[in-house]
């Protein structure tokens, strides 16, 4: 074993790639529909369509992959991509609930706070696969 290989970053192939985001969406999208569900038993309103599943897959499906391409990016680019992304993440779900917060009208707090907790669980599934599909060291 050699110590000069724990230096050198570590490639997956393309496949292992794209099955560790594809789980991410999934395990996401599948956390989303318990959100969804507690949100609408608690009492958002039924006809809000953030709350649907073809609404909240498919917005999962695109902020996983634009997620993966971002991660990839800095991994690329970045001489610390571990300092990169521990302010980057964070800042990117914060932005990403600006639009949620305009919902309130259709959502009330109900609907828009799953909504809000939604970004939170897919930060987290889609962080939580590129750490292991493409580690940043």
């Amino acid at each position: 074993m050699s110590v000069a290989s724990d230096a050198v970053a570590v490639r997956r192939g393309p496949l292992v790639v794209a099955g560790g985001v594809l789980a991410a969406i999934v395990v996401a999208s599948a956390a989303d529909a318990v959100l969804a569900l507690l949100a609408l038993a608690a009492g958002a309103p039924d006809d809000f369509k953030p709350l649907k599943a073809s609404s909240y897959i498919f917005l999962t499906a695109i902020g996983v992959v634009a997620g993966a391409v971002g991660w990839a990016i800095v991994r690329k680019v970045s001489k610390d991509p571990e300092a990169l992304v521990r302010w980057l993440v964070p800042t990117l779900v914060a932005v990403s609930f600006v639009p949620d917060f305009l919902l309130f009208g259709a959502g009330g707090a109900t609907g828009v706070g799953a909504l809000l907790l939604m970004h939170v669980v897919v930060a987290a599934a889609a962080v939580f696969t590129y750490r292991k599909v493409m580690p940043l060291s």
